[in-house]
Parts: structure tokens; sequence; C-alpha cells
């Protein structure tokens, strides 16, 4: 029996392979200690694990008619409370414009993703041992699959 992958999955394995390859490329040439992403149970000081969740969205009457499916698909960095935080979440959604301006088509999934929104949230309340997390947006466009 073949195993049917649909294509949120294709989607979704290809942001992963983004952010575990040229993002954390980003990451490495910058001139101080930055988590790298890593997906599985780990989290902590040295790794973060995002979280990318994907939903359909509403097409315009052009997107109909040619067929394009879209989606949005929102990407969430949890960043540790610490001192570098607010710098860790300028350098996370930096790195993201960068990795997916190298490869808008998300190695050959889709046939263009964006960025549409992009948002810093600190915790509610600095020290108690919630996180800061920058929130992405991206609106994702898949042609001929209705």
């Amino acid at each position: 029996m073949s195993e049917i992958v649909f294509i949120e999955q294709r989607i979704i394995n290809a942001v992963k392979k983004l952010l575990t390859g040229k993002f954390n490329d980003y990451l490495r040439v910058l001139d101080f200690q930055i988590p790298f992403v890593e997906f599985g149970i780990f989290r902590g000081v040295n790794v973060v694990a995002p979280l990318i969740a994907i939903s359909s969205c509403e097409q315009t009457e052009k997107e109909r008619i040619v067929k394009q499916d879209i989606y949005s698909l929102t990407v969430v960095f949890p960043v540790l409370d610490t001192v570098e935080s607010e710098l860790f979440c300028f350098a996370y959604a930096d790195a993201f414009y960068k990795a997916l301006g190298d490869d808008v088509t998300l190695g050959g999934i889709v046939d263009r993703a964006i960025v549409t929104a992009k948002k810093y949230v600190p915790p509610k309340k600095a020290g108690c041992g919630m996180d800061w997390e920058v929130v992405l947006m991206l609106r994702v466009t898949v042609e001929g699959l209705n």
C-alpha cells in the first residue's frame, strides 16, 4: 500500500526543511550565540522548536477561476524570557525572511509563499517564566489542486 501524502503535509515538511536548513545557516553567521531550530521534543536554552499550523484561506474570484488553492500558514517561535529575548526575536524574524526569500517556492512544493504579518509578543508579565513569541503569518499559493 502506497503512502498518501497530502499537500498540507508537504507544505509543513517543506517549512521544517527550510527552518532546519537555510534558516539555521543564517543564524550561524550571526555575531552572537542563538538557539537553532530543531524539531522533536527538544526545547531549552540551546534549541527552539517552532509551532507550524496550516489552514485553508479565503480565495479571490480570480484564484478560484485559475484553480489556485490558498493556505494560511502560521509559524510561532517560542523564545525563553532572558535578557536577549527581544534580540533573538528580531534575529529569528530576519533569518526567516532571508531563508524564505531564497526559496519562495519551498523547494518547488508551492507556487509562492509570502510573509503577510509579523508580530513580536512579550510575556504578559516579565520574569514569571512565560516565553516571548515571534509569530509569522504566511500566505501560500498552490496551483492546480482543485
